[in-house]
């Protein structure tokens, strides 16, 4: 079969397949979702000893490595398969690989879960081959089409080795066992400041010029959006280095404060009456409030560090994902681009779920009920994903 031959197969393969095959953010975006739901519900148990998990680690460090690693893991991988095709104009990626890629990530989620019974290396081996993976396709991808987001297979393969380190250091073969949990979360919010950064102002600015504004349009991306990404950069990077450094807690300040003026470029409140495009920079806005809570714990822990970890986390990760997550379901699955009632609900819902977490400790009410319910409003957000967005990206279009 010549070349021409194969590339007017390809379509058609991928036409065979079924629909939950054809493109990874069908089955990956799902499975996050329902894995966040999952971890969640099981550390919240096990918090409250009313569970014993089967895994080799500490409950702590199982809860952390897969909201980090494996829910985030997957979004990763099912957002890379949906942009790809839009960056490069190359096919996208379906049947039996969609399948294998999908297996392989479950097979590392379960493989840790059990981790008291099956060798912790397993769960690593895998975990770790999933995420290079990713690397391996997107490599691929942006070379052969000259694609400008190199960048990102920089951070997709720190994130690999983050990974890595962090089972190194679940296995006791890491001295400082916060050390990839630390660079993959670092990575994480950096990736938010580059994509997150690009599409929020993108967005808006379409949103509005096909409502004919013309006038105060946001600013895209200039040399001061590079100049607030390296800040965030450094300031990461000292964090990690050494999370309890005045110095460091100084630049993730000064960062937060760059990120906040950066939002303020994007003319977020003229987008109020869309809560699709709206989402975005209200999820946005984690991402410098939770910098500058972390920056401030350090130096004076008015809120614990914890609060200003799940600000990052549950905040700008958990709900820049679903905003992501539910726009990209429906521009890729042929729906209006708007958001219903439910997905109005699903925002609410992770808002409110990150905001009870970071304020839990000041509230005058049982700590470890307030976290309950805290992770039970975020995990209904989730959880109503699957129910709505789920159907949507397996049906016709």
């Amino acid at each position: 079969m010549n070349m021409a031959m194969m590339a007017a197969a390809a379509p058609d393969a991928g036409a065979r397949s079924p629909l939950w095959l054809r493109g990874g953010y069908r089955l990956l975006f799902g499975c996050g979702a329902l894995w966040a739901v999952v971890v969640v519900t099981l550390w919240v148990g096990a918090l409250g000893g009313r569970l014993t998990l089967p895994i080799a680690m500490e409950p702590l460090a199982w809860h952390q490595h897969e909201m980090l690693f494996g829910y985030l893991g997957a979004i990763i991988g099912g957002f890379v398969s949906a942009a790809m095709p839009n960056w490069t104009g190359r096919p996208t990626v379906t049947g039996w690989r969609v399948a294998a890629v999908g297996g392989l990530w479950l097979a590392a989620r379960l493989a840790i879960l059990f981790s008291a019974t099956v060798p912790p290396l397993v769960g690593a081996v895998l975990d770790v081959v999933y995420l290079l993976i990713l690397l391996a396709y997107a490599a691929r991808e942006i070379f052969a089409s000259g694609n400008r987001n190199k960048p990102i297979l920089i951070i997709l393969f720190l994130f690999a080795a983050a990974c890595a380190l962090d089972h190194a250091a679940m296995m006791g073969a890491l001295a400082d066992a916060a050390l990839g949990v630390h660079l993959g979360f670092a990575l994480i919010l950096l990736l938010i400041s580059l994509i997150g950064g690009r599409i929020t102002p993108a967005f808006t600015r379409n949103w509005l010029m096909r409502r004919g504004s013309s006038e105060g349009l946001p600013t895209l991306p200039n040399r001061f959006d590079m100049a607030v990404i390296g800040a965030t950069a450094l300031a990461l990077a000292a964090w990690v280095a050494e999370p309890a450094s005045a110095i460091a807690a100084g630049l993730l300040i000064a960062a937060g404060v760059l990120q906040f003026i950066r939002l303020a470029r994007w003319a977020g409140m003229k987008a109020l009456s869309d809560p699709l495009v709206f989402v975005l920079h209200i999820s946005y806005a984690w991402l410098p409030t939770g910098l500058i809570l972390l920056g401030c714990a350090t130096l004076h822990p008015v809120l614990p560090v914890s609060s200003a970890i799940h600000a990052l986390g549950a905040g700008a990760m958990g709900a820049m994902t679903l905003a992501v997550m539910t726009r990209a379901t429906r521009g890729h699955t042929g729906c209006p681009l708007e958001a219903d009632r439910a997905t109005v609900l699903i925002y609410i819902l992770v808002h409110a779920g990150a905001l009870l977490r970071v304020v839990a400790p000041l509230l005058p009410f049982d700590y470890l009920t307030v976290i309950a319910a805290a992770g039970g409003l975020w995990a209904a957000a989730f959880l109503l994903f699957l129910l709505v967005y789920v159907p949507m990206a397996v049906r016709p279009r």
